[in-house]
């Protein structure tokens, strides 16, 4: 029996409303013709200021072709719709839209497509929207057309010279002004589906071995153990497992890391950190969690815990808790629905919560920012169907990427009796397939990955 089928029908109802509600954003604030998709937008409707008027993120249009998949399995529109929004969308970025050896840029303008906010050639960007790229490519699969335009689009990207020199390590991103941005994707993070990518890939492929080049933190709060990168937001457990099925999955060398049960294990953490903050934020507490890189009456904020940030003011990000959903179904619909019931319209509207408030002060954001509402919606989706890790895992380089990197499958565990408050995060059950076997460490491995010997372990405070 799936795990959702335990919840109440009434649960079931407000997800499914809140998922229809994150999609609609992205059928709506799209460029019809470009495909690319705002990156923030008012909830009543009302116009941004000129400087954020007609931005596009090349994030947001990630999650928004995967948001087209959900919506024709959905019934929310017409399959041939969402046909020709993909087409049109892969057709940009097939041949219109600048690109620096497949790379794109991080913002552009939604109608024209130009360069928005003198920004970079994003390496983790344009990774985003390229699982959304090979999302429909097998949704979508009996369209040849959005098939050859994927396979272009991936293929053409040169991970190989976004090492810039390094033998492992990615670069952030590169400006036609100035070259190649100074900083490297080197610790643990959303980046894990950078790597995966440019392992995976069939055109120019980096080496496996990049996987354990990254940093990892070992961390502890609240009896919860975890690998993390201290001082993160919690989207960083999230994004790359919006597309990447993790589930059952163990490194066969360095710190033999389960990264899906990682994510359980760091959301739980958040969860008790949250409600350690309701002595200084009384709205938090078991059920009202979660705190993500988000707007706040300051500005944009990437904050997060534990350990504490200290720009936490109260502000309390759905995000964090939507994008949760695939870890801890019960305890974050939850926590959404009472959200919801506890703040009503003024957080609730046409495209489900908006980005952040705070109960503290009253404030509460005019808007919803794209790659926030996303998350939310494929990780419910992921939570109720699995779906999404469906679709783009049928990418064949992609599970052979994981196989090469050392991260095996191995027999799902057996689950009985019914769903405690420490969830096992297996939120939809999985077949089982044959172990692909074990490598010892290559020599060429970065040392700090080397084991617990080599890791920072930290308390949380």
């Amino acid at each position: 029996m799936h795990l959702w089928s335990v919840s109440a029908r009434a649960n079931d109802a407000f997800i499914n409303d809140l998922q229809q509600r994150s999609f609609r954003y992205f059928w709506e604030q799209a460029d019809p013709n470009t495909g690319l998709i705002a990156d923030r937008a008012r909830m009543d409707g009302s116009p941004l200021d000129e400087n954020h008027r007609n931005v596009a993120s090349i994030a947001a249009t990630g999650f928004g072709l995967t948001a087209l998949c959900i919506g024709v399995d959905r019934n929310w529109i017409q399959r041939a719709e969402a046909v020709e929004r993909a087409r049109n969308t892969l057709r940009f970025f097939d041949s219109r839209a600048f690109q620096q050896r497949g790379w794109f840029y991080h913002w552009l303008d939604a109608r024209t497509g130009e360069r928005r906010w003198n920004s970079e050639v994003s390496s983790i960007d344009t990774a985003l929207l390229l699982a959304g790229v090979l999302t429909v490519r097998q949704c979508f699969a009996s369209d040849a057309e959005i098939v050859r335009l994927a396979k272009r689009i991936y293929e053409r990207v040169d991970f190989r010279w976004m090492l810039n020199g390094d033998p492992l390590l990615l670069s952030h991103g590169w400006k036609p002004e100035t070259g190649f941005l100074k900083a490297r994707w080197d610790t643990y993070s959303e980046d894990t589906i950078l790597y995966v990518l440019a392992i995976a890939s069939p055109t120019h492929p980096i080496p496996p071995t990049a996987w354990y080049a990254l940093w990892r933190d070992r961390y502890r709060y609240e009896g919860h153990a975890y690998f993390t990168t201290i001082g993160v937001p919690l989207f960083m457990h999230q994004y790359a497992h919006a597309w990447i099925d993790y589930r059952n999955r163990r490194e066969n060398r360095g710190d033999r890391i389960d990264y899906f049960q990682n994510s359980v294990a760091a959301t739980l953490a958040h969860r008790a950190f949250c409600i350690n903050l309701a002595h200084e934020f009384p709205a938090f507490g078991p059920d009202v969690w979660g705190i993500t890189a988000s707007d706040s009456a300051k500005g944009y904020v990437a904050w997060g815990g534990p350990p504490r940030d200290p720009e936490i003011d109260g502000t309390i990000v759905p995000a964090a808790t939507g994008g949760s959903l695939m870890f801890t179904p019960a305890l974050a619909t939850t926590a959404l629905q009472t959200m919801h019931e506890r703040y009503g319209r003024s957080i609730y509207g046409r495209y489900g919560f908006v980005d952040a408030f705070n109960p503290q002060t009253g404030w509460t954001d005019t808007d919803v920012i794209g790659i926030n509402a996303g998350i939310i919606l494929l990780s419910a989706e992921n939570m109720r169907s699995g779906n999404v890790w469906r679709w783009f895992m049928r990418n064949r380089e992609l599970a052979r990427a994981l196989d090469r990197i050392g991260l095996l499958t191995r027999a799902p565990r057996r689950r009985t009796g019914s769903l405690r408050a420490t969830e096992t995060g297996m939120a939809v059950p999985q077949s089982r397939r044959v172990d692909a076997g074990t490598t010892s460490i290559p020599r060429d491995i970065h040392p700090r990955s080397l084991g617990s010997s080599k890791s920072r372990y930290r308390n949380g405070v």
